[in-house]
């Protein structure tokens, strides 16, 4: 039997979790794990309330806007945030927990992660602008690490 390691079914579950997102550049999905359970996980796309991105919601990402360009014109919520303000909106700590996301981290989120007390992040993909951030959860003392897949599940 050919069971998945733990790195790689929660990661599977943050690929499913991002299926669900609205957005319309790219789908991208965190679960947060504390004692191999699922404390939280997020999506990214627009707020609670707001037009999906996908219906005209964000402006920006409806536009020819190359990427990493104008985020700050962005509606969109980032999965990491999404999942770490989940967690907070239903009352859950998400001190000395794992956060497993489908891409790394952007400044804001890895400032959320730092702050949250989250002591690792594994990620599957790697984001085209996250230096400065992956440097930042390095220097906070948050474990980072490529989940390397087996190729029977690339």
């Amino acid at each position: 039997m050919d069971r998945p390691d733990w790195d790689e079914y929660f990661m599977r579950i943050a690929e499913v979790a991002a299926e669900r997102s609205n957005c319309c550049r790219r789908q991208v999905a965190a679960v947060i794990v504390k004692d191999k359970r699922i404390i939280s996980t997020g999506y990214n796309g627009t707020p609670r309330g707001i037009r999906n991105c996908n219906e005209n919601g964000c402006p920006r990402c409806n536009s020819s806007t190359p990427s990493g360009k104008d985020l700050g014109e962005c509606l969109c919520s980032h999965a990491e945030e999404n999942a770490i303000v989940q967690a907070a909106y239903h009352g859950i700590a998400v001190k000395d927990s794992i956060l497993y996301t489908t891409f790394s981290p952007c400044l804001l989120c890895a400032k959320m992660i730092i702050n949250g007390g989250i002591v690792e992040v594994v990620y599957q993909n790697r984001y085209t602008i996250d230096d400065v951030s992956l440097n930042l959860l390095k220097e906070a003392g948050v474990r980072v690490r490529a989940l390397s897949r087996k190729a029977d599940h690339a």
